[in-house]
């Protein structure tokens, strides 16, 4: 004998028949649970009503099911309320059992599209879409009063030309996405750090060299050591490298192989393209000892899993080079010199933390895709709950 339970995947049900018609199942049943009050719990019932309740349900293969419920209407003798019976994995007022909706759900989840979808379960793509969202709900719901986490990455990423920017709080220890908040500027994130619950775990937070960040993670999180990203960091230093090219000469500096082979590392240049460089430094010395500067410069920032002592000698080595950025004569280099000093003690701390954030670089790829799926988002807290819960 096969149970209903596992035909219809609801418990409590005993299924009365089962018939094909036009290509569709109509699976016929009955609920055989205890019935109650939903006000005062009471049983002393009487029936009022009775009807025939037609649902859709799970598919059977390619074929469509339809769900045909006996439901009653019941007036309680204790309070006097009149009720329709409830079924449990059917919500009130819904024309479609929960197993359904989230097969629907599951299935958007997993890359269909909506009119795709919709067209083979004979549904609108304006029902996948609510259905979706409800979803997303119920799961924001669960995940909801989670604790800031102790390694947080920040970022921000473009929203929309109306709302601008957005500011993107990763947790890099559970490589998920913690928060999106509207907004980069100070005044536009001070009220939602304000009533953050769980700053004091934060340890460790890593973010680009952005003075608005650090103002605020010093004010907020006052217990977290600030991390720069050794992405930026290199990027900005190749930055003020090529900008400082561009001034001794500007035609080499237009020139893509020599650009390309100046911003590379050493151990990255192959064996037939360092005479290449040679060669283009006999005639600018003054770039070569840039470029040789440039390069020492990198590779000392590079180095990670250091011991507290490796790391003094490092921090020497650090200042050394601040101060000869400092004293070139070269406004590039002295305005980088400036730069680095301002974030010494954050960049330094690359050398004992190895926390980056390229995870958080990676979600904000994956909300870029996101957007794409949805031809743009208007409303930024739909975005924010379908980012919180599909990276994660």
């Amino acid at each position: 004998m096969i149970r209903s339970e596992a035909v219809l995947g609801l418990p409590g049900y005993q299924i009365t028949g089962i018939e094909e018609q036009s290509g569709k199942v109509r699976i016929s049943a009955r609920h055989t649970g205890p019935i109650s009050c939903p006000r005062c719990g009471g049983v002393r019932l009487r029936m009022k009503d009775r009807r025939i309740r037609k649902l859709r349900h799970e598919s059977l293969g390619l074929r469509h099911a339809v769900l045909e419920l006996e439901t009653r209407k019941w007036r309680c003798q204790e309070c006097g309320r009149s009720f329709w019976q409830r079924f449990p994995g059917i919500l009130p007022r819904k024309r479609a059992t929960e197993p359904f909706r989230r097969s629907v759900f599951v299935r958007h989840w997993d890359g269909i599209s909506r009119s795709r979808l919709g067209q083979r379960e004979g549904i609108g793509s304006a029902t996948v879409e609510r259905w979706f969202h409800d979803f997303l709900q119920r799961e924001a719901a669960q995940r909801s009063g989670a604790p800031c986490p102790r390694v947080l990455g920040i970022d921000e990423h473009f929203f929309t030309r109306r709302h601008g920017y957005a500011t993107t709080f990763c947790d890099l220890q559970g490589h998920k996405v913690f928060d999106v908040v509207l907004g980069r500027s100070e005044a536009s994130l001070e009220s939602y750090l304000e009533r953050l619950p769980g700053k004091e775990r934060v340890r460790v937070v890593c973010m680009d060299l952005a003075s608005v960040y650090r103002a605020l993670v010093r004010k907020h999180f006052p217990k977290a050591r600030i991390v720069a990203d050794r992405f930026h960091v290199i990027r900005i230093i190749n930055h003020h490298f090529l900008a400082c090219w561009r001034e001794i000469d500007a035609v080499g500096a237009k020139h893509r192989g020599l650009l390309s082979l100046m911003r590379r590392h050493r151990h990255n240049l192959k064996p037939d393209q360092g005479p290449k460089l040679a060669a283009y430094f006999e005639q600018f010395p003054a770039v070569r000892e840039i470029y040789r500067f440039k390069q020492r410069l990198c590779y000392l920032l590079l180095k990670k899993h250091r011991t507290r002592n490796n790391c003094t000698h490092l921090a020497a080595r650090f200042l050394k080079a601040i101060h000869q950025l400092r004293q070139a004569r070269l406004a590039h280099l002295v305005q980088l010199g400036e730069t680095l000093s301002s974030w010494s003690t954050e960049i330094a701390m690359m050398w004992r933390f190895t926390r980056n954030n390229g995870i958080t670089e990676g979600f904000h790829t994956k909300m870029e895709v996101l957007q794409r799926q949805a031809y743009g988002f208007r409303n930024f807290n739909n975005y924010r709950l379908r980012v919180k819960i599909m990276c994660s």
